[in-house]
């Protein structure tokens, strides 16, 4: 279901982030402000007492210490509360847009470990760029200012000496940091996400790389991996660790000039005092913007990464105004059809269900001018051999790929003018890989059907012809990352009872039966077709037993039809649907 979104809420929203900024800035200046205040209030209470006046010309400066210690603990919590839950929603709202991204599919130019390195680092990037950039640069733009006027007032010729100090720590050095950091940064994130894949490939891939005696090699190559993401990650640090040697150096060298020059001009030992401590603590905002510059570098560089796959353009186009939901039963028109695969990017004529090339090196139609209808309570099979275009049909139906031509309508709607989530509202079911979650049982079916009772789900097993398993398991079971504590069969029935649960006017069942044995997949089929009677149905299948009972049966080959009618008729013609046929009376005889 679409979530309604109220007008004006994402304004409303920059707004109160705006708000939100601005508050932990202004509360990181005025900390930053106060910590100043209390070293030269103290510096000066220090020096003054010690030349022991009335005990009433102390007063205010023994008041401003208290004042100044205290506010800066308030202001100081005031911006890290507000900063950092800018910075986390900022964060999530990244990685809100990231999942949105990827949803409808994109045409697939990363891999999922090099995703979930995205997913996980590079939006770590929008909360540093906050907290550890914007927030410290703003601090200590307005704090080396204010020590600068601070200086001019008590010995105008020191300020000169205290702006430089600071420029050269807050401007100078972060900008060698970030300029020397940027030449390998860029590199660090691929670097990580290559890590990733080699880790990924060794947990989930043990069991096939030991079947084939390459455990051995792919170890060497995450180790090779992971040396190259520390020599990387090495390098950076030194660069931190000089960069805070040579700011501490520069802080030191300009204290001492401020001292010198205020002495040497003759100035008295209260306003040098207030000279010195004034200097020396106007830098502690300033150093750390040397580590924040060496930052940025990493964080314009995953931002950067982020970015690609915003730009990768989606697979279908939403429409500007989507049109309502057609109510009431449903008939699906899909008239003379065409889908045609983006280009690969390189050769590889046969990698995918209707990805080949003609020889002019065009991607082939998929689906190339088919037509069908799927009257309400009408039951339609899809035959053909593997890459004749029945999965990129459903994905059509599904709205995850945009046809070259022709046009499918839902009670005369073209499904072109409705929201992509909506059509799914009413034509789904079980696709190719369903993805299972690490969470049990329960809660993976509940994805379904949130509101669905245990009867309900526990029909849902047993339709799915998965009931035997639950009752061994139970319903709490942990089930592992993508499923991979289960096996193919259960795998393939936990999806199928997912899509049954949830219940879609037009049901859309890709290979239901795959991956089970004989026996099974030919009681699950009988099921199945006895649920589905009277439903709206469009089955994908290789296994002909049963279809006796469905309406209609569409073969395509090569993205074409090229039989249709009823299981009687098909079985005496001669063609795929025959030949299919007779084979599989042979192996059962």
């Amino acid at each position: 279901m679409t979530t309604t979104r109220q007008p004006g809420t994402p304004a409303t929203t920059r707004r109160r982030m705006s708000a939100r900024v601005v508050w932990a800035v202004l509360a990181g200046a005025a900390a930053e402000l106060a910590g100043v205040g209390l070293t030269a209030s103290a510096a000066w209470l220090i020096t003054t007492a010690a030349q022991q006046p009335p005990l009433a010309a102390l007063s205010v400066a023994i008041v401003a210490v208290r004042a100044f210690a205290t506010s800066k603990g308030v202001f100081r919590y005031a911006e890290r509360l507000t900063g950092h839950d800018v910075a986390l929603r900022a964060q999530a709202a990244t990685r809100e847009r990231l999942y949105e991204s990827l949803i409808p599919p994109k045409q697939p130019r990363h891999g999922g470990a090099d995703l979930l390195s995205r997913m996980v680092d590079d939006t770590d990037a929008v909360q540093d760029l906050l907290v550890r950039c914007l927030l410290p640069a703003t601090a200590a733009l307005i704090t080396g200012v204010t020590a600068v006027v601070v200086a001019f007032a008590v010995h105008p010729g020191t300020a000169p000496v205290l702006l430089a100090g600071l420029v050269v720590a807050g401007v100078l050095l972060p900008a060698g940091t970030a300029a020397a950091a940027r030449r390998w940064s860029a590199r660090i994130a691929p670097a990580r996400a290559a890590l990733a894949e080699r880790v990924a490939d060794l947990v989930h891939g043990s069991a096939d790389l030991a079947a084939y005696g390459a455990g051995g090699r792919a170890l060497t190559d995450a180790l090779d991996a992971d040396a190259a993401l520390s020599s990387l990650e090495r390098r950076q640090a030194r660069v931190h660790a000089a960069a805070l040697a040579i700011g501490v150096l520069v802080q030191g060298l300009t204290v001492v000039a401020i001292v010198w020059l205020a002495q040497s001009t003759g100035a008295g030992s209260v306003a040098t005092a207030v000279l010195a401590l004034t200097a020396l603590v106007s830098f502690e905002p300033v150093l750390p913007l040397a580590a924040a510059g060496e930052r940025y570098a990493g964080i314009a560089a995953a931002l950067r990464r982020l970015k690609e796959i915003g730009s990768v353009p989606p697979a279908v186009t939403e429409p500007a105004a989507p049109a309502a939901l057609p109510d009431g039963p449903l008939t699906v028109e899909i008239d003379d059809l065409v889908v045609r695969h983006a280009r690969p990017a390189a050769p590889n004529p046969a990698s995918a269900e209707g990805q080949g090339t003609d020889a002019r090196g065009t991607p082939a139609a998929a689906v190339d001018g088919v037509s069908l209808t799927l009257t309400p309570g009408k039951r339609v099979a899809l035959v053909g051999p593997s890459g004749a275009g029945k999965s990129t049909l459903l994905a059509a139906l599904m709205r995850l790929v945009e046809p070259e031509s022709g046009a499918i309508r839902v009670n005369g709607v073209d499904i072109a003018d409705l929201d992509s989530d909506d059509v799914r509202t009413l034509m789904t079911g079980l696709t190719q890989d369903p993805y299972i979650f690490q969470t049990t049982l329960r809660d993976n079916l509940r994805l379904a059907g949130p509101a669905s009772t245990p009867d309900e789900r526990e029909q849902a097993v047993r339709r799915a012809r998965l009931d035997r398993w639950v009752a061994r398991t139970g319903w709490d079971a942990e089930l592992g990352e993508d499923g991979r504590t289960v096996s193919g069969g259960q795998l393939q029935r936990l999806a199928l009872a997912r899509a049954l649960l949830y219940d879609p006017p037009v049901l859309l069942l890709d290979e239901p039966a795959e991956a089970l044995d004989e026996a099974t997949a030919d009681e699950l089929m009988t099921d199945l077709l006895d649920v589905t009677h009277g439903r709206t149905t469009l089955l994908v299948t290789h296994r002909l037993k049963g279809l006796e009972h469905v309406d209609e049966i569409v073969v395509l080959e090569q993205g074409r039809v090229v039989q249709r009618g009823h299981h009687d008729d098909l079985v005496s013609e001669p063609g795929y649907y025959r030949d299919l046929w007779q084979s599989e009376a042979l192996v059962s005889g």
